[in-house]
């Protein structure tokens, strides 16, 4: 079995901000990642404290989002670089991890 040394990126956003069609163009079309999630929460809140969330009475389109992308470390600091300005500070999380190949 062999890993390849990968860099799992999180971004926290909310459907309400408008960012997510943007990100997602940027990272499949552009970047060309080796593999986007995108999840819709039910539930969440950030550092504002605002719980987003839904219930059958209210659709709400402001639901929390993760997207979610891995790739090689150095290709992953340059998306990184780029998207920065795109995404408000502190809702980027990464980690090191190995993808089984």
């Amino acid at each position: 079995m062999n890993t390849l040394d990968i860099t799992f990126v999180r971004i926290y956003l909310t459907e309400g901000e408008g960012r997510m069609e943007h990100l997602l163009k940027r990272l499949h079309d552009e970047e060309q990642v080796q593999g986007v999630t995108v999840f819709r929460g039910i539930s969440g809140f950030g550092k504002s404290g605002k719980l987003h969330s839904s219930s059958l009475l209210d659709m709400s389109l402001d639901l929390p989002l993760v997207i979610e992308f891995f790739d090689v470390p150095e290709k992953v600091d340059s998306i990184l670089e780029h998207i920065r300005k795109d995404v408000d500070p502190g809702h980027i999380v990464s980690w090191a991890g190995s993808l089984v190949v």
